[in-house]
C-alpha cells in the first residue's frame, strides 16, 4: 500500500494539481482509494468514523477535528469505500468492506493509541474495527450508534412487498425522511450484514466506551444505546440520553458535548 503523509514541520505532500485542503490518498488493493485528512498531534489519537452515506466534511468531523488541533492532538478523518471522495459505487459497499477501511485506517495511517468516535453507521464499524485491533483502541465514543442496523432497523423495517422486490431485484430505493432523494439498499448489504451482527452474544471489549443518544432520534431508537451498553463485556460502559435530540446530534450543544465526552475519554489515558 502506498501512503501520501504529512512530514512534521514541513509542508504535505501533495500532487503538483491537488490545491490546499484536498484529501490525501490512501492506496488499497485493487485500485481502490480511501480520501483522509490527518492531522499529527499528541496521544492518543482520534478517528472519526462518520454514518451511512455520510462522508468526512460534516458537522461532527470538522469540529472535532478543529477541536483536536486546538488541543495539539492527533486526529483523523475519512471516506469509506464509496462515499465522498473516496472511489467506489455506493451501491458495491458492505459493512464488511467498510470495516476493512476502518482497519486500513488504523494500521496505515495512525500511529498508537486511538479514540473511535463513531456516528451512526460509524458506531458499528469502530467496535468492528476495535474487536480488529484492540490492542490499538483506548476508548470508544458512539453518537447514536448503530450496530446491527441493517438487520434490526433496514430488514425488519420492511414490509414482506418490499424484502421481495429486494431479494428478486437485488436493490430498493428507500425514501429519505431528509428531502434527499431516495437511497439504495442492497440485498448484498443485508446479507453481507448478517455476518458481522454484534448485538446478540457479548461483546468482548473492555476499553471504556461512552454512547451518547438522542431520545427523539427518529432513526435509531434510543435502546440501541442500552443493548450496546449490556452487550459490552468492559465495565466502564456510560450512555448519556439527549432529551429533545434527534439522530443527527449536530446542534451546537450537542457538538459541545461531543468534544467534551472525547476530551473525557482520552483524560483516561
Amino acid at each position: 500500500m502506498t501512503v501520501v503523509r504529512e512530514t512534521p514541520g514541513q509542508p504535505p505532500e501533495r500532487p503538483p494539481d491537488q490545491p490546499p485542503g484536498q484529501p490525501k490518498i490512501l492506496n488499497r488493493t485493487g485500485g481502490a482509494t480511501i480520501a483522509f485528512h490527518t492531522t499529527q498531534g499528541r496521544s492518543p489519537g482520534v478517528v472519526f468514523l462518520g454514518g451511512f452515506r455520510s462522508d468526512m466534511t460534516g458537522t461532527k468531523a470538522m469540529a472535532l477535528e478543529a477541536a483536536c488541533k486546538d488541543a495539539g492532538r492527533a486526529f483523523t478523518r475519512f471516506d469509506y469505500f464509496g462515499h465522498g471522495a473516496s472511489s467506489g459505487d455506493f451501491t458495491d459497499g458492505t459493512i464488511g468492506r467498510w470495516r476493512e477501511d476502518a482497519i486500513a485506517v488504523l494500521d496505515e495511517l495512525t500511529e498508537g493509541p486511538q479514540v473511535l468516535v463513531g456516528s451512526s453507521m460509524g458506531g458499528w464499524i469502530m467496535l468492528l474495527a476495535a474487536l480488529a485491533r484492540p490492542g490499538r483502541v483506548h476508548a470508544l465514543v458512539g453518537i447514536a450508534a448503530a450496530p446491527d442496523f441493517t438487520e434490526d432497523l433496514m430488514w425488519d423495517g420492511l414490509d414482506e412487498r418490499m424484502k421481495a422486490a429486494l431479494q428478486e431485484d437485488g436493490i430498493y430505493h428507500v425514501p429519505s425522511e431528509y428531502g434527499e432523494e431516495a437511497y439504495p439498499i442492497t440485498w448484498r448489504l443485508i446479507e453481507e450484514g448478517r455476518d458481522h451482527l454484534l448485538l446478540r452474544a457479548p461483546i468482548a471489549l473492555r476499553c471504556p466506551v461512552r454512547l451518547i443518544h438522542g431520545l427523539e432520534d427518529p432513526d435509531v431508537p434510543w435502546d440501541q444505546s442500552l443493548r450496546l451498553a449490556r452487550a459490552l463485556e468492559g465495565p466502564d460502559v456510560t450512555v448519556t440520553l439527549v432529551k429533545d435530540a434527534v439522530h443527527r446530534l449536530a446542534e451546537p450543544r450537542d457538538i459541545a458535548r461531543l468534544i467534551a465526552t472525547v476530551e473525557e475519554v482520552c483524560g483516561l489515558f
